[in-house]
């Protein structure tokens, strides 16, 4: 696989994960339909200490840092190389049910994508 193109939710929560190898690195777009750069992440696998390591910049008053962290995180954990999340979802009037469901959608988008991975290296 060199990209993907993965959509969950509809209407005002639905998200699309788009990802496309570098090499041997991944870089993983979270986003709606107003996506934008809202936060990014980076997360390195040690083979050594088998651990991952995320870091997390965040854009003034946006706050994807955790659907960002968690996405790259995720990846990197069960893939064993680096991964670059870079999330950007905008809702205007979002409520607290919603924000559930995006993050939820963006976790289930995050598992998918790792199957797939998983299954095209088996």
């Amino acid at each position: 696989m060199n990209a993907a193109l993965l959509s969950e939710g509809t209407g005002r929560v639905q998200v699309t994960l788009s990802a496309q190898f570098i090499g041997d690195d991944l870089v993983v777009l979270l986003f709606n339909e107003r996506g934008h750069i809202g936060a990014v992440a980076m997360a390195d696998y040690s083979h050594a200490e088998r651990r991952a390591s995320t870091s997390v910049l965040t854009r003034l008053g946006h706050r994807e840092d955790s659907v960002a962290c968690n996405a790259a995180y995720k990846l990197c954990k069960q893939l064993r190389r680096p991964v670059c999340a870079v999330a950007g979802i905008h809702l205007d009037g979002i409520t607290g049910e919603e924000i559930a469901e995006i993050s939820s959608n963006c976790d289930t988008l995050v598992e998918r994508l790792g199957r797939q991975l998983s299954a095209g290296s088996s």
